[in-house]
């Protein structure tokens, strides 16, 4: 059988994130982070579901590490817990004991770890103290990356600052549908910069000595839904603030100046500061890529909106609330979401071609599909379906060029899934919550022998 190769060295992983998977919301001195506030306030998720417990990693990360290694997986990223590591902004021996036990279990595992610092879980009382839309914050978070980096850097050499910040910023602090649950737009625009000045101040400590350091932005491909001229400009704001505003800031140093036009009624304009952007578009080591879907968008109020959040009770696009997403006759996953590998292609391919050259991840692509257990076993062959074909667009990309260094599999493991609690499964390993028992589904041993002949069939 011929194989679609990928280069040597290619990184094959999984992915998960601290609140999404530890539990142990309150054990060896972890403080409360914004989602632990979140998921505890009545409304905020469906069935009132939070991460108290969620896949109790925290105390069967051994066991985890073990599966891993048995379905042939040979990198893990992973987030780090801030409010477990700096709780009250004081350095917790417990939780940074932890996170050295992990790292350890995977090196021993033969599985690389790949970390990330923030992935959502801001300790309550920095989002007390004016959260990401306070400057501070972000010097803050380059105290917690020294303080990772002296625990953690002589077992962990690839470090990913922050994750999706549009999720954090815009979704947090404009549409309210993520912690802290915020609804203003100018709130949001500030975090979205000042999340990338964290990003700008933590990378050069985390490069000390032998590390490398990335970011990982979702990014979109994005569709106007005709060639008329308000369809044009719906799809140039769109993809103004969820890609270029973060490319161009990580990769050029700046901001797009149509997208700085678009967000001056929120005041963007007076929150950057001298030398910001020569911070946020420092040097770095390689950026990450999260993809799972395409924008098609309309500047039709009536255009079909597709909801991004269980309850899209206002909008996270300062300066395009006006635009609807649409469907384009694609299959979606039980997200509602469209699948479109061709767009992964896409993507890639621009940032290679229109970007400064550095090496990419893709860091999360993955799909939530309605699992059923028969006779112990469960056949997701849309999911496996869905990473054969992202894992084809990534081949391709690799062939017209792309430095494509790696894919990490969203997720590791069904687990509580932010607003939605533990409806949506996008795991391919199966957890039963009720006994916390994990079973490999069709997708796992699939990617596995995958992993294992650094190839697609």
């Amino acid at each position: 059988m011929t194989t679609r190769g990928f280069p040597e060295g290619f990184a094959w992983g999984v992915a998960t994130s601290a609140y999404q998977i530890e539990g142990s919301t309150a054990a060896d001195g972890r403080g409360t982070s914004i989602w632990d506030t979140f998921a505890h306030t009545p409304g905020r998720v469906l069935n009132g579901e939070n991460g108290d417990v969620a896949n109790d990693h925290y105390t069967r990360y051994a066991e985890d590490v073990a599966l891993m290694a048995s379905l042939g997986v040979g990198a893990y990223r992973f987030s780090l817990s801030w409010p477990r590591i700096m709780p009250g902004g004081t350095v917790n021996q417990g939780g940074l004991d932890f996170y050295r036990r992990l790292a350890d279990t995977l090196l021993e595992a033969g599985i690389t770890p790949y970390a990330t610092l923030y992935h959502w879980d801001l300790p309550q009382e920095l989002e007390d103290a004016g959260g990401w839309p306070a400057r501070d914050t972000a010097y803050r978070f380059a105290d917690y990356a020294a303080v990772v980096r002296e625990a953690l850097g002589d077992r962990v050499k690839h470090w990913f600052t922050v994750n999706e910040p549009w999720c954090s910023a815009f979704l947090g602090y404009a549409s309210g549908d993520h912690a802290p649950g915020l609804r203003s737009p100018e709130l949001a625009v500030r975090a979205a910069h000042h999340l990338l000045l964290a990003h700008g101040l933590a990378a050069p400590v985390l490069r000390e000595g032998d590390g490398l350091a990335g970011a990982a932005p979702n990014l979109y491909a994005v569709s106007p839904a005709s060639d008329s001229e308000l369809d044009l400009d719906a799809a140039r704001r769109i993809d103004g603030l969820q890609n270029r505003f973060f490319l161009d800031a990580l990769l050029r140093g700046s901001y797009p100046e149509d997208v700085v036009r678009d967000l001056a009624p929120f005041g963007f304009e007076d929150v950057v500061q001298a030398g910001d952007m020569e911070l946020i578009g420092g040097p770095i080591d390689f950026l990450g890529v999260n993809y799972y879907s395409r924008h098609t968008v309309s500047a039709e109020s009536d255009g079909g909106v597709v909801a991004t959040s269980p309850f899209a009770s206002a909008s996270p696009w300062p300066g395009a609330s006006h635009v609807s997403f649409v469907h384009g006759g694609r299959p979606v996953t039980d997200m509602g979401w469209e699948v479109d590998p061709g767009g992964l292609h896409e993507i890639l391919t621009r940032v290679a071609k229109e970007y400064p050259s550095v090496p990419l991840y893709i860091t999360e692509n993955g799909a939530a599909y309605v699992d059923t257990v028969v006779d112990g076993e469960i056949d997701d062959h849309e999911r496996l379906s869905y990473i054969e074909a992202h894992l084809a667009a990534c081949h391709d990309a690799i062939a017209d060029g792309v430095p494509l260094k790696g894919y990490f599999a969203w997720s590791f493991m069904d687990n509580f899934e932010w607003g939605w609690g533990y409806g949506k499964r996008f795991g391919l390993v199966h957890v039963d919550y009720e006994t916390q028992k994990r079973t490999p589904k069709s997708s796992a041993r699939w990617y596995g022998q995958i992993s294992r002949q650094n190839g697609l069939p």
